[in-house]
């Protein structure tokens, strides 16, 4: 199997420099012949090549069978006519990874407010508010005078179908319970049509729970009571806030691992962004790019059928809970390890495993 290792932008080649570190010890490990080879976006890219992505590098990126993808200053990208594309958006347009799934859990060593949960946020990834993604030509925002801008949302059955069917299917594989988040009460037609294919798949899978909330509710749901929740599914811009919000609640968002995959390609991504102001420090989280590194393995395993892969993926996971078991992480999660030494701690885990 071919990764493409794509660094980013701020505290990116940081934490990429130590996921990348443990996806070769895994590989070492388990003999997965993983081969990375590592290519550029963003800012250096930017500068190299006059965009931030290149068609080149997308078509090295759909003859490979995966990709990580490091942070991203993607606010700084405002101008597409000068090359200042939103890599993020890019890959997951043009390799149409519709399915954004997005774990938060609790660990027994990180302090939270909430009582122990573990759930999925399964997020549709193509369409919705995101104006930069859902028009043909352009984008869907528009300054009608210097008073008045409109913004228009795209919802179609087909995207709506498949982020439901991704739900449930990943609901079979935990506790086998969706929460439908939405605003129909307001947004009758698109989050109408989004209810409707969720309780059209929902037919296909009687074992599963299914239950529904208004997304302005479910926020206060989740902060009282996230234990309750397992597969939650929603539209794009809900569930990337909702997403965030539950990543947080775990203990960090440098937790927060994300799996952006469609059909026939897949992209591990960390939730977070850049964060240049703490670049170069040696104090950023690597977890979340390693969780988004297990589950792209756990993706090659489950759809080339390769036990090795999946068994890889676990290995890290159960690596990952000993370490902060141990504190043997950086400070926002309690420990007193730079980004670096999170890291060598962490392969050794993985040698020893």
């Amino acid at each position: 199997m071919k990764i493409i290792i794509i660094p980013g932008d701020g505290i990116g080649p940081e934490t990429m420099a130590v996921c990348t570190q443990i996806l070769e010890t895994v590989s070492d490990k388990l003999n997965l012949q993983l081969q990375l080879d590592h290519e550029i976006a963003g800012h250096v890219s930017l500068q190299k090549y006059h965009a931030t992505v290149t068609p080149e590098l997308l078509a090295k990126v759909k003859a490979a069978d995966g990709l990580m993808l490091g942070p991203m200053a993607t606010f700084d990208f405002k101008d597409e006519s000068k090359g200042e594309i939103n890599p993020s958006k890019y890959f997951r347009k043009q390799l149409d990874l519709f399915a954004n799934i997005r774990p938060a859990k609790t660990f027994p060593n990180i302090p939270t407010r909430m009582n122990p949960f573990d759930l999925a946020v399964v997020r549709e990834n193509t369409e919705g508010f995101y104006s930069d993604r859902n028009v043909e030509s352009g984008n869907s925002e528009i300054l009608v005078t210097p008073e008045v801008g409109i913004a228009l949302r795209r919802i179609t059955r087909l995207c709506c179908d498949r982020i439901a069917k991704s739900a449930f299917e990943l609901a079979m594989t935990r506790k086998k319970h969706v929460s439908i988040v939405h605003k129909a009460n307001v947004l009758r037609i698109t989050d109408g049509m989004f209810m409707e294919s969720c309780y059209n798949v929902a037919k296909n899978y009687p074992e599963v729970t299914v239950d529904e909330f208004i997304v302005d509710a479910m926020m206060a749901h989740v902060v009282r009571n996230p234990e309750r929740f397992d597969t939650i599914v929603t539209t794009n811009m809900f569930g990337d806030i909702l997403s965030d919000l539950t990543a947080e609640l775990s203990g960090s968002l440098g937790l927060g691992g994300s799996l952006n995959a469609g059909d026939s390609y897949a992209m591990g991504q960390a939730a977070h962004g850049s964060a240049p102001d703490i670049a170069g420090k040696d104090i950023a989280n690597p977890f979340s790019l390693i969780t988004s590194a297990s589950m792209l393995l756990n993706w090659l395993g489950q759809r080339h059928q390769l036990p090795l892969y999946i068994q890889a993926a676990k290995l890290i996971d159960q690596c990952m809970e000993q370490a902060i078991a141990a504190k043997e992480t950086t400070q926002d999660i309690g420990g007193s390890l730079g980004t670096k030494q999170t890291g060598q701690r962490f392969i050794q885990r993985i040698k020893t495993a």
